[in-house]
């Protein structure tokens, strides 16, 4: 008995000696990116409040694949400038001109660097709202078959163009003051243009021609908002450009041109998600609807976790190659691949098995029907089965954007996007979700071959403990898999009101929580495999 006790106690000792070491390894591994994580949660939230009442005052008509369809074009370039990609072209180059020259050279070349992208900006901006019905025309050549539709799509698309020119800009500061470690007002300033659509959908609506209006005027006003919140973050930083409109500096010239490739290569899976909504077009009206909210529910850990992880490693992977360590580079962008697939398989799991009880707690009122739930649900388990890859890729491009390296992801990015047109065109029979799965396939298959490059390059290096920790991975999720299965008896979830949908979704995510939390505890996961933490 005597032994028993001693035995427990030095147990218990170990055990608390052993999560005083895991609660300080992971709070050094993830001090920037749990700040980062905890900001783009609240804007995510609001994010889902937004399509909440979207999904609650439209549902899924011709008018709602209109507006989205308009939304394509804004949403696509806010993903661009605000979750990474134009970061990756921008970053590195303003930390090598601000390591190698003095204040009032950097300055210069930020404001005429600034100017030239003003200027490209009006003349874009004038071009695209003349030519509205083209690129409608372009985005869902479905819609010419429905001219009112396509006269919809256009209004709204007409509105919403100078949102278009106001991320670019947002994209801009938003790299000034992530290049100087200052994460919270750039991962802050997405939430504003939830806050403005939610409340043009709930106070403007009544006094526009045509209710979907109203969020497109919110779009318009959120971009106006997300500028003006950054201005007095630059003021502080010394930052603020002043518009140089006289002759470009060679050195923005050189930065902006580029900037195009750089942000193709960062975007495939956006460029492929457009094509979904291309192709959409013309299938059964609501297919645009479907893959949209489906979408939404993949970018929350997508902007979580990848959108985070990317823009905490591009400054440290961009500070580690300039000074020339290697050592440090290869094991923080081996922490962040870690991390991310160490955060993604159970997303990704979650997502698959939940899928229509998501779907039915969050969107399932009024307009939102339970046909829509069904269809919503597959292109949502397509989107699922890639989401590790959608991930990983926002990881593996920060190791090519810091070297800035824009060739080789390039000619990464047309193989995947050329796989991914061609996968499209041979799931046209099965609708939606398999676009859905072809954009998946198309990410996993790009993912693949940016990671293959930099192990090719030793910028991955990896080790024993590399192999352990993936086979330990595998069981964790499989255990998770397993419990969500087998665990809970499922209960008719449309039958049940929306408090009571709440309280049965929490216990299965609890559910799976609980067991991948365990397995990955009890498999040592963190004790012995995670990465070196992120320099700072």
């Amino acid at each position: 008995m005597r032994l028993l006790i001693v035995y427990f106690i030095q147990r218990g000792l170990f055990y608390s000696h052993y999560l005083k070491q895991v609660s300080h390894l992971i709070k050094r591994l993830l001090s920037s990116s749990l700040t980062v994580s905890a900001l783009t949660l609240v804007s995510r939230i609001l994010g889902f409040l937004r399509d909440m009442l979207i999904a609650h005052y439209f549902g899924v008509s011709s008018t709602t694949d209109a507006f989205f369809v308009a939304f394509k074009l804004p949403n696509f370039f806010r993903r661009l400038f605000t979750e990474g990609a134009f970061a990756h072209a921008f970053i590195p180059i303003l930390l090598e001109h601000q390591t190698y020259n003095d204040h009032n050279t950097f300055k210069k070349f930020m404001n005429s660097t600034a100017g030239i992208l003003l200027l490209i900006l009006s003349t874009s901006l004038v071009i695209s709202l003349l030519a509205a019905p083209l690129i409608i025309s372009l985005i869902a050549p479905g819609f010419t078959w429905n001219s009112l539709q396509h006269t919809e799509a256009t209004q709204l698309l007409r509105i919403m163009l100078p949102y278009l020119a106001f991320i670019v800009l947002i994209g801009f500061s938003g790299s000034l003051m992530t290049m100087h470690r200052q994460f919270v007002v750039p991962t802050l300033t997405p939430a504003l243009l939830n806050i403005s659509m939610i409340a043009c959908t709930l106070y403007l609506t009544p006094y526009t021609s045509t209710p979907i209006k109203a969020l497109a005027w919110g779009v318009f006003l959120g971009g106006i908002l997300q500028i003006a919140c950054q201005i007095p973050s630059l003021q502080r930083l010394n930052l603020l450009p002043k518009i140089n409109l006289s002759r470009p500096d060679n050195k923005s010239i050189d930065m902006l041109r580029r900037l195009i490739p750089t942000i193709f290569s960062s975007s495939v899976t956006q460029i492929n998600l457009l094509l979904d909504s291309f192709i959409a077009s013309f299938l059964s009206a609501g297919s645009v609807s479907w893959l949209y909210y489906s979408d939404r529910l993949v970018e929350l850990p997508v902007g979580l976790m990848g959108a985070t992880l990317s823009t905490v490693l591009l400054p440290h992977l961009t500070h580690h190659h300039i000074h020339k360590h290697s050592l440090a580079f290869s094991d923080t962008l081996s922490a962040g691949l870690r991390l991310s697939l160490l955060i993604s398989l159970p997303a990704s799991i979650g997502l698959i098995f939940l899928a229509e009880p998501i779907l039915i707690t969050l969107f399932n009122y009024q307009e939102f029907t339970a046909t829509d739930v069904h269809f919503t649900a597959q292109s949502l388990q397509a989107y699922a089965l890639g989401l590790p890859a959608f991930i990983a890729i926002k990881v593996l491009i920060t190791g090519f954007s810091a070297r800035q390296d824009i060739k080789t992801p390039l000619r990464y990015g047309y193989y995947a996007l050329g796989i991914s047109l061609l996968l499209n065109i041979l799931a046209w029979p099965f609708g939606h979700a398999g676009l859905a799965l072809a954009t998946s396939l198309g990410a996993l298959i790009n993912a693949l071959l940016l990671l293959k490059k930099l192990l090719h390059d030793k910028l991955i290096a990896p080790k024993r403990s590399t192999y352990k920790f993936i086979i330990k991975l595998i069981i964790s999720n499989v255990l998770m898999a397993l419990g969500l299965y087998y665990g809970l008896e499922q209960p008719e979830w449309f039958t049940l009101a929306g408090n009571e949908r709440i309280v049965y979704l929490i216990k299965f995510i609890f559910l799976g929580m609980i067991i991948y939390s365990l397995s990955v505890f009890l498999l040592g996961l963190t004790k012995t495999n995670l990465p070196k933490p992120l320099q700072q």
